[in-house]
C-alpha cells in the first residue's frame, strides 16, 4: 500500500481531462469550499501570509492568486484587510473565462477583489507587478517541469514574496480522505480528484526542491494541520534574476 507514495502520480484528475457535467462542476466548486474550510487552506494563509503582511507592518497590499478558483483565499484576505483596518488590492487569475467571472460573481461584497483570465506558465503582469503572489491547490495538477515553470513566474511577477499552498502526499492524508472524508462528501469530481489530488501531491522535500529548481532562493516549506504544505520565499533576497 505504501509504494504509492514513494512519488508522485501524474494521472490527469476528471477536472483536467474535462469528464464531468456542468452540474457536477458547480456541485465541486461548493463542496470544495467546504473541504478547503475543514482541511486548513484558509488557516494556512492566515498563518503565512497574511502573518507576514502583519508582521511587515503593512497597511496597504496587493496579492496576486494564481488558480483562484472562485476567490475562496482572496476573500479571506480582504476579511482580515478590513478587520485589521488595512487596504488590499486583491486579484485572482483563472485560466477559463466562466472561472474568471466565477471571481466576481462570489466577491460582491469585496470590490477589493477583481479577476483576470490568463494562464500561470505565462503571467499576463510585468516584472514586480504586485507584492505578494499566491496559490493554493494549483501546482499538483502540473508535473515538474510545468510546476517549475509556474514557480518560476510568480517570482517574477512578486515584488515582495511567494506562497504556495499545496497538499501533503501522506499515508494518514489519503486513508482519512477515501474513508471518513467520503461519508461527507457527495459529488462526484470531489471524491475521485480529491483522493487523486493527494496521491498528485508533494512531500516537503519535493516542494522545496521544485522551489529552487525555479530559482526561489532561501525557500521555506512548513506543514499546517492536517495536511497542507506551504512554500514561502521573500523577495529581499529570494529569487534569482533570470
Amino acid at each position: 500500500m505504501f509504494e504509492k507514495f514513494r512519488q508522485r502520480s501524474y494521472e490527469l484528475e476528471n477536472i483536467d481531462k474535462g469528464t464531468y457535467t456542468p452540474a457536477e462542476y458547480e456541485g465541486c466548486i461548493v463542496e470544495l469550499q467546504r473541504v478547503n474550510e475543514w482541511l486548513g487552506d484558509a488557516k494556512a494563509l492566515r498563518g503565512s501570509l497574511l502573518k507576514e503582511i502583519e508582521r511587515q507592518g503593512l497597511r496597504s497590499f496587493s496579492i496576486l492568486d494564481v488558480g483562484a478558483g472562485s476567490g475562496e483565499l482572496l476573500r479571506v484576505a480582504a476579511q482580515w484587510a478590513r478587520e485589521t483596518d488595512r487596504t488590499p488590492s486583491l486579484i485572482g487569475l483563472e485560466l477559463n473565462e466562466r472561472s474568471a467571472q466565477a471571481i466576481l460573481a462570489e466577491s460582491k461584497a469585496f470590490p477589493e477583489v477583481s479577476s483576470v483570465q490568463g494562464s500561470g506558465l505565462k503571467l499576463p503582469f510585468p516584472d514586480a507587478a504586485v507584492d505578494y503572489v499566491i496559490s493554493s491547490l494549483t501546482l499538483h495538477h502540473f508535473d515538474d517541469s510545468g510546476a517549475v515553470n509556474i514557480l518560476r513566474e510568480m517570482g517574477r511577477v512578486a515584488r515582495r514574496g511567494v506562497f504556495v499552498i499545496d497538499l501533503h502526499r501522506n499515508p494518514a492524508a489519503y486513508f482519512f480522505y477515501t474513508t471518513l472524508g467520503h461519508l461527507f462528501l457527495h459529488n462526484r469530481l470531489i471524491r475521485e480528484d480529491g483522493a487523486l489530488s493527494i496521491l498528485k501531491s508533494f512531500t516537503p522535500a519535493e516542494l522545496e526542491r521544485l522551489g529552487q529548481q525555479a530559482g526561489l532562493k532561501n525557500a521555506t516549506v512548513e506543514k499546517h494541520f492536517p495536511s497542507r504544505l506551504v512554500l514561502s520565499a521573500r523577495k529581499s533576497d529570494a529569487f534569482d534574476r533570470v
